[in-house]
């Protein structure tokens, strides 16, 4: 008994030493400073391919500089450079059995100018009662060419796609195997079509912004922090406003990596090599995490913490959050070991049916066989404010965003020192 006591007391001790560290250490008035910036309105939004995104990444790369990272492995400054091939329709014309296609009942999904004349795709249809969503994704994923004929009671629906593909796509090169023409109406039997499309590809740079803190001793296992820094840009304004801020997402968990970069900096005692990365183009589709998921090996990558918006209370109430993919790994179990005695508690994910765990940055080296996850307070279910103008810094609770960043510092310890190892992800199979 009087073991178990000392024992008890010594781990009451630690932690609350730890504790003290932390609260010193992150400072809940350079985490609103931080955040502040980033979700002002002179970064736009930080829309990918904007000025808004350059200014942000430019402070992202002061704080990593100032804080004594070092560049990732190869490259000369804390930006990890990449690009997009942007694909943007100029017009789009069609004739179905000789009559002229109006043109707001038409659009194409390509990667270069094409023209069809009664050959060169297959025709199928999205019919009344189908499931449209279904139907869209299944052909915008099959790497072929079509012509689909969508029924006029998806009309709605049709007008909003049409509307998102005017502003084009991105890809990481070029694809010239899929083409699809979508065209809204009662077509009958189609006897003969002719489709001309014209459009524009660019050459587009990109860049995540990352830094490093080499490991001591055990320099070759890597632990990753990582959110992303950009956002929607100017979108259609509500009440006057139309700056889409993205103060909650994901101002605050970029907030959170670079707090994290200081933190572990100044205690400088690391066993692995810790990576700090800001992902790019997350909005748009994870592009700048799936390029950085193919620079580092992830079979020596022991733990990714992805944070994605901690700006407000979780449904469990304040001191908490939860852990996307919770069952998957004991990466939560070793979490929340590491902050017993304290008031902070991980959860699972409270939303299953919203398939979190693969929506995030964590997803492509989760895929690899990672333990890679995402930690997020946000109510998604009720948060009226995800996407929107009013996503700005005044609706966040800085407390609770330190209070989280410091809960992360505290349960990351054991994995950061090279004492615990989360068990890995099975792979997904290809």
């Amino acid at each position: 008994m009087k073991k178990f006591i000392t024992t008890s007391l010594l781990l009451a001790a630690a932690v609350y030493s730890f504790g003290q560290d932390v609260n010193k250490l992150i400072a809940q008035k350079d985490v609103e400073r931080v955040i502040k910036t980033l979700a002002a309105d002179d970064m736009q939004g930080r829309a990918t391919f904007t000025p808004g995104i350059e200014k942000a990444a430019t402070f992202i790369e002061g704080e990593f500089k100032a804080a004594g990272l070092e560049p990732l492995k190869g490259e000369k400054g804390f930006r990890q450079t990449f690009s997009l091939i942007r694909s943007t329709p100029v017009s789009t014309a069609a004739t179905i059995n000789g009559a002229a296609v109006p043109a707001e009942n038409v659009f194409a999904s390509a990667g270069e100018s094409f023209r069809w004349s009664s050959s060169g795709a297959e025709i199928v249809k999205i019919p009344a009662g189908a499931n449209f969503r279904e139907e869209y994704f299944k052909y915008i994923q099959s790497g072929k060419k079509y012509l689909i004929l969508v029924d006029p009671s998806f009309a709605d629906i049709f007008k909003r796609v049409r509307n998102r593909s005017m502003s084009g796509s991105v890809s990481f090169k070029a694809d010239t195997a899929q083409t699809l023409v979508f065209a809204l109406g009662n077509f009958g039997k189609v006897n003969a079509y002719e489709v001309v499309y014209e459009g524009k590809s660019e050459n587009l740079p990109l860049f995540n912004v990352a830094g490093i803190i080499p490991g001591k001793s055990k320099p070759d296992e890597y632990v990753i922090f990582s959110g992303h820094y950009d956002h929607l840009g100017i979108i259609k304004p509500a009440a006057g406003d139309s700056i889409a801020n993205g103060a909650d997402d994901d101002a605050s968990g970029t907030t959170a990596v670079i707090t994290l970069a200081k933190y572990y900096k100044k205690l400088n005692n690391n066993a692995r090599t810790l990576i700090f990365v800001a992902f790019t183009a997350e909005e748009i589709g994870g592009y700048g995490s799936q390029y950085f998921s193919k620079q580092v090996d992830p079979d020596k990558t022991v733990a990714m913490f992805n944070i994605e918006m901690i700006g407000k209370a979780s449904k469990f109430g304040t001191n908490s959050a939860f852990i996307t993919g919770y069952e998957r790994s004991d990466f939560g179990t070793i979490l929340q070991k590491n902050l017993k005695g304290t008031a902070f508690t991980f959860h699972p994910d409270p939303y299953p049916e919203q398939d979190l765990f693969y929506r995030s940055d964590n997803a492509t080296l989760a895929k690899f066989g990672v333990p890679a996850h995402t930690i997020s307070t946000d109510q998604i279910d009720i948060d009226k404010l995800y996407h929107s103008v009013d996503d700005e810094f005044e609706s966040l609770d800085v407390s609770n965003i330190t209070s989280t960043i410091r809960a992360i510092a505290l349960s990351s310890r054991s994995i950061v020192a090279g004492k615990d190892t989360p068990t890995r992800i099975p792979k997904l199979k290809e």
